[in-house]
């Protein structure tokens, strides 16, 4: 499993020109399931989520938490975080899991996270969105299961 962490101002997702999801300060997470992912592995990658110091403190120094700041977090489904580019230059989605599969560890990654942060935003899995966002930093993580 695969986290793109964003610390954000603010982030939205559009659908056909339609607003579905925003939110104001927190993080905009592109979430990416792996094809040996399972919910055991979305609790490691969950709870490390919750609890990365990547907000500043009043010294400006990244020692909070997204609780800690009550911030809001955006959840964006992103199977192209799995994209193989080693051969050729089409990228290869075949480490990213299946549709179904993968909606389901989606839907049970907010499910988990929604009672622990202020407010939970998400996309629309495997919809064509436009997601924008005001990048705060900017400042950038990447989580991935097979590190942590």
């Amino acid at each position: 499993m695969r986290f793109c962490i964003q610390v954000v101002k603010e982030a939205s997702v559009d659908i056909d020109g339609k607003r579905i999801s925003s939110i104001g300060p927190g993080m905009l997470v592109l979430a990416g399931v792996g094809k040996e992912d399972d919910e055991a592995v979305a609790d490691k990658m969950i709870a490390k989520l919750l609890k990365l110091r990547i907000f500043s403190d009043s010294d400006g120094k990244t020692n909070l938490s997204i609780n800690d700041t009550e911030g809001e977090i955006l959840l964006v489904s992103q199977f192209t975080l799995y994209a193989d580019c080693k051969h050729g230059n089409r990228p290869s989605f075949t480490d990213s899991m299946g549709p179904q599969r993968a909606e389901e560890l989606y839907n049970y990654i907010a499910d988990s996270i929604r009672p622990q942060v202020k407010k939970l935003e998400l996309g629309v899995f495997g919809a064509d969105m436009q997601v924008s966002l005001i990048n705060d930093g900017p400042f950038t993580v990447i989580l991935d299961s097979a590190a942590i």
